[in-house]
């Protein structure tokens, strides 16, 4: 099939090499033309602009930082994805995103008889988990797709119900990175030590995947584990304002999302997400760094 893939970043270019391995005749736009030179290496074609890419291809992919990057990309008259969809064409956008974002740009790609799948996605390819939300129809048709950049493929629901999903997944784990960082500081402040403690929590009630980042990213200090700040700081916001719409409580993502904005405001927003830790380091005075001095 004819693909197009738009954003060819860090999360973009992987999932991209996956569908060229599948074999697939890719066409790749970035606003930073270098950013897609891996995959031209690997047989892409560039294109100059979203619109050649959505002109020349039967589906399109988006892989971008945000519902911002993703509404110019789409709606700018010109050079967008949407003025360039075919009639029957399939938009699928991996991106972090609004559903309210997606029910307006779902409406303009209808418009223009092309159908829209927000698909946002967990981990990385090709064993990453991949939330669909669009018609069946749809999904069905670019299933084979989906399979081939990601181990689990769920189809959740109409359209924006995949958005919907990825921010309840983002909710869980970065409000409770903050509760581990809260509980691994009252333990160093009672005096408990801090590599006991890590080995306790994944074999007792306090476990999760996002605690391990502890380990990998705060405890030396690097905090080089996961995502940037940035790019957390934003899917918890819009995992708020999401509670915030539907009317659902959001008492712990209220509080980890004040707490990402001030590691922002620090500075520190390009910089792995682990380092919001600094921050509640700062309000307990002790900073969790086993075998050195904590205080």
């Amino acid at each position: 099939m004819r693909v197009g893939f738009v954003g060819t970043g860090t999360m973009g270019t992987p999932i991209a090499g996956c569908l060229i391995r599948a074999g697939h005749a890719l066409t790749v736009f970035d606003r930073r033309a270098d950013a897609t030179a891996e995959l031209r290496a690997q047989g892409a074609t560039f294109a100059n602009s979203a619109f050649a890419v959505a002109r020349d291809t039967e589906v399109v992919f988006t892989s971008l930082p945000g519902p911002a990057e993703f509404e110019v990309a789409m709606l700018e008259p010109q050079t967008g994805i949407v003025a360039g969809l075919r009639s029957g064409g399939v938009h699928i956008d991996l991106t972090t995103n609004s559903p309210k974002t997606i029910a307006a740009v779902a409406e303009a790609c209808r418009a223009r008889g092309a159908e829209l799948l927000d698909a946002p996605v967990s981990g990385r390819p090709p064993s990453m988990t991949v939330m669909v939300g669009g018609s069946e129809a749809a999904f069905a048709r670019c299933r084979y797709l989906f399979e081939s950049i990601a181990a689990n493929v769920f189809h959740v629901g109409p359209s924006g119900a995949g958005a919907t999903a990825k921010l309840v997944t983002q909710y869980l784990g970065y409000t409770n990175f903050i509760a581990s960082i809260e509980g691994m500081l009252i333990a160093a402040k009672a005096g408990i030590d801090l590599e006991t403690m890590a080995r306790i929590v994944p074999v007792s009630a306090g476990q999760s995947r996002t605690f391990d980042n502890i380990a990998r990213g705060v405890f030396p200090g690097t905090f080089a584990a996961g995502g940037t700040l940035d790019i957390v700081a934003k899917d918890v916001e819009l995992a708020c304002q999401l509670a915030r719409d539907t009317g659902a409580p959001a008492t712990s993502g209220t509080l980890a999302s004040d707490l990402y904005k001030r590691a922002q405001a620090a500075g520190w927003g390009q910089e792995g997400f682990p380092v919001v830790a600094r921050v509640l380091e700062a309000m307990a005075g002790v900073e969790l760094r086993p075998g050195g001095d904590k205080t």
